[in-house]
This record gives C-alpha cells, sequence and structure tokens, in this order.
C-alpha cells in the first residue's frame, strides 16, 4: 500500500507539534522515523493513522474506518495489557479487522504472527504474567495477525533485549523485502542505519531530511537534531554509527 501525506499538520493549541509533513511511502520500503525526544513522531503516525484531528491530507486517514483497519496496523508506544487474556486470545484480536474470515484462516494468521516473533511456547500463558520485553512481542504479534499491506509501528524496540531487537528489524525488513509497506519510530540510530531502506529525520516537527541511511545519518544532521558528535562508516552489515560526545552548549 502507497502512503500519502501532504501538508499534514498537528497543532496543540497555538503550537504546531508537526508541520506541513509531506511524505509518499510505497511498497518494498522500510521507512524508520527518526528524530530527538518532542519532535513529532509520535504525533506524526497518530495523524496519519486519523487518530488525531489534524489539517492537510492523509492518504490512511481518508478511508472509512472498517477499510483502514484493513490497510494498515498499529503498534503503539503503550505497552499496557489491561485483560488476564492468554497471548493467543490477545494476539487473536488482530483478526477482527477481518469478519468475513473463516476460522481456519484466522488460526493461520495467529500461528504465523506468533512464530514469527517466536512466542508460539507463550500462546496458552496470561499476557499479563509476561515480563514487559514479552509483552511488546505479543502486541507486535497482535499487528501482525492483522495482515495489512501497510504496518505502522510506534518505538517498536523498547523494552527488548538486543537479539529481540535485532529480529524485529530483521522482520520488519522481511515484510517489506516482501513488498508491504512499514514505517516505524526508532531511537536506536545503529538499527535503523542497518534495516531500514530509508530514514526521515524529524526536528521540532519538520522533516529535516530524508533518503537513504546514509543520506540522513551524518554527523552534520546529527549533531544538529540531536547535539552530539559521530563517526559514521559503511561496512560489511550495513551502516554504523558511533556516538561520540554530546555538544556543549556555548
Amino acid at each position: 500500500m502507497t502512503l500519502v501525506l501532504s501538508g499534514l499538520t498537528c497543532r496543540r493549541g497555538p503550537r504546531a507539534v508537526i508541520e506541513d509533513i509531506g511524505l509518499v511511502l510505497r511498497p518494498g520500503e522500510f521507512v524508520g522515523l527518526l528524530g530527538p525526544n518532542g519532535a513529532g513522531k509520535t504525533t506524526l503516525l497518530r495523524a496519519a493513522l486519523g487518530l488525531l484531528p489534524a489539517t492537510g491530507h492523509s492518504s490512511l486517514a481518508a478511508l472509512p474506518l472498517r477499510d483502514r483497519a484493513r490497510a494498515a496496523a498499529f503498534m503503539p508506544q503503550s505497552r499496557d495489557i489491561a485483560w488476564p487474556m492468554t497471548v493467543e486470545a490477545l494476539v487473536s484480536l488482530g483478526r477482527i479487522a477481518h469478519p468475513g474470515s473463516a476460522g481456519a484462516a484466522d488460526r493461520a494468521a495467529v500461528d504465523r504472527a506468533l512464530e514469527a516473533l517466536s512466542i508460539g511456547a507463550l500462546r496458552h500463558r496470561p499476557a499479563t504474567a509476561l515480563s514487559g520485553g514479552e509483552q511488546a512481542r505479543v502486541l507486535l504479534a497482535r499487528a501482525l495477525a492483522q495482515e495489512t499491506p501497510l504496518l505502522i509501528a510506534d518505538e517498536p524496540t523498547a523494552g527488548l533485549d538486543p537479539a529481540a531487537q535485532i529480529g524485529v528489524m530483521r522482520l520488519f525488513r522481511g515484510l517489506a523485502d516482501a513488498g508491504r509497506t512499514v514505517l516505524a519510530s526508532l531511537h536506536d540510530l545503529g538499527l535503523a542505519g542497518r534495516h531500514c531502506t530509508r530514514l526521515v529525520l524529524l526536528d521540532r516537527g519538520r522533516i529535516m531530511a530524508d533518503g537513504l541511511p546514509r543520506q540522513v545519518l551524518t554527523p552534520a544532521n546529527l549533531a544538529h537534531c540531536f547535539g552530539v558528535t559521530a563517526q559514521v562508516a559503511e561496512g560489511p552489515h550495513g551502516l554504523s554509527v558511533q556516538l561520540l560526545d554530546r555538544i556543549e552548549a556555548p
């Protein structure tokens, strides 16, 4: 699915949290959304989904609710699980967007999602009894079970151990390689540089850079947006980003 954003602006009182965002995301892309805290990453994702009032245009938000649920799955930043249902039951909630699908098709989709996140052994355990990292993988599995052409995730690697973080990034890249569109806000610049096909850098609600990882993760951009010095190099495993020091204000 192609996601088109044009002139997307979201305000909190008189202040624009994001302003005049224009992006086109196409099938086959894994786009990492980067920026310092408060740059507007979560607001952009939620406005694109139609979950926040905004001006401008989002091709996703313009869809009727039922069509939107079949077009895009969303993993929010919040990891709260309020009900003590089993992991399998929670992941099955992702199938609500497909009320006409057969039971066997639903079970197969849930099984695929559990396997993709390596949590099949947890399927009969109460989700509320799991660790924070396990709960994060369960919520991501719920989004995967929706089997939509567009996946949007807000900080999907937060709370995961390093191996699980790499696993999620490889999974997202695999989805993109298979023809789906993936948009994820990320904090780990190294993971973003190695696994994403494209990066979008936000600064104070506006797009500062958009392009290939090597075009976006430059020492100059990192100094401007994050206030750090960095060493960036291309290696056999992709782009490597080493943060060296923070830049002290004059």
